[in-house]
């Protein structure tokens, strides 16, 4: 596999650093305070084409490949230091965006994915519940078969973007007796839906600036043509948005890992103690060394998934082990970062204390590591 960029690639990912650093980091400090999403940089977003960017382009879509897809996120996430924003981002082009693409009909293309690509709507995916998150087989909400359509009751819980949502993807139970594989559909929904009421964003410990919260239906109908991808399919739904989200919500760790590194040895050349820059101890220029380790073994394991997604017929083994390698490097890189600091690190206004706090979740959504684990062992024959 040869990584290296092609002249496109080098100019999507030029344009998105500059687009990032002049447009999206300002206030970040005061946004992360009051937990406060920003529509307006949403729609520049899209503007440039961030939130279609593997979309075709007769549904208002750039038509990059994974691999392209993923160098674009990483430099997002390089560049913007808003990590609440390019989450957010994140998870409506990989969970909401290509579930769409990927197994919508001609009319549903038509009709979500370019308002969904050009930043004028704002995606989620509902299928976390209040008593089962990893164990998405406990699913309790229920989509019963009306004439014309279905009757959906359930609850969903932690839904990025699912306070700011236009439209998102859900999953109920449509025959409880298969279970997840064959008993689980998927569903678009569109907000103001009768029947469907949001709770008030969660206030979290980081990504504060990605609006997170409770969806609620309540004898919701919605009709036939709602159903994304086939009755009893929503597992296949749900899978195509894993191995994405997996794989590719991840580059953009990889640019913040970077974004650390350079924060780091900036910090170590210029930060003297007992008369010489701390760099010259070994203990710091150890510890930075391992996060330049971290980061181009972690860049790697992300390329290939991504290669993998446009490549492979399956790229959830590798989405599996990317998404666990990024997230925990990306957590030890970032706790690394505020040691190296010291008390300022621990100061609101440098900014690597926010990025340790978004770095939790980080081996929280999409799977948690554990998940991950499991999954690979699987792949293993254990």
């Amino acid at each position: 596999m040869d990584f290296s960029f092609s002249e496109e690639q080098r100019l999507l990912r030029d344009n998105i650093v500059r687009f990032a650093k002049g447009t999206l980091n300002q206030k970040v400090i005061e946004r992360d305070h009051n937990h406060e999403f920003s529509r307006d940089l949403w729609r520049k977003c899209g503007e440039i084409g961030i939130q279609g960017l593997p979309v075709p382009e007769q549904y208002g879509g750039s038509n990059v490949d994974p691999l392209t897809c993923a160098i674009a996120l990483e430099a997002l996430g390089y560049a913007c230091h808003d990590g609440g924003l390019v989450f957010s981002l994140s998870a409506h082009l990989l969970a909401c965006v290509v579930p769409i693409w990927r197994h919508g009909t001609d009319a549903q293309k038509q009709r979500y994915l370019p308002g969904l690509c050009d930043g004028t709507w704002i995606g989620s995916h509902a299928i976390t519940e209040p008593g089962s998150g990893s164990d998405t087989f406990s699913m309790r909400t229920r989509a019963e078969k009306v004439n014309g359509g279905w009757k959906i009751n359930g609850t969903k819980t932690f839904i990025s973007n699912g306070p700011v949502a236009d439209v998102a993807i859900i999953f109920a139970m449509t025959d409880p007796g298969k279970g997840f594989h064959g008993g689980v559909s998927g569903f678009l929904v569109d907000a103001g839906q009768q029947g469907l009421s949001t709770g008030k964003p969660f206030e979290k410990m980081g990504l504060r600036t990605s609006p997170i919260g409770e969806l609620v239906f309540q004898d919701m109908f919605v009709p036939d043509d709602a159903v994304l991808g086939k009755v009893g399919a929503g597992a296949a739904v749900f899978g195509t948005a894993m191995d994405w989200e997996r794989a590719l919500l991840v580059a953009g760790h990889i640019g913040v890992m970077e974004r650390l590194l350079e924060t780091a040895v900036g910090y170590a050349r210029t930060r003297n103690q007992f008369n010489q820059s701390i760099g010259k101890f070994q203990a710091v220029s150890h510890k930075i060394a391992d996060m330049k380790v971290q980061l181009e073994a972690a860049r790697l394991l992300a390329y290939r998934a991504a290669w993998k997604l446009g490549n492979s017929r399956s790229a959830s083994l590798d989405a599996s082990i990317g998404k666990l390698f990024v997230s925990e490097s990306l957590l030890q890189s970032a706790l690394d970062c505020v040691q190296l600091h010291g008390g300022y690190g621990f100061m609101v206004e440098y900014e690597v204390e926010r990025v340790l706090r978004d770095a939790v979740a980080g081996t929280i959504y999409s799977g948690t590591s554990e998940m991950q684990r499991n999954i690979i062992s699987r792949w293993l024959g254990l």
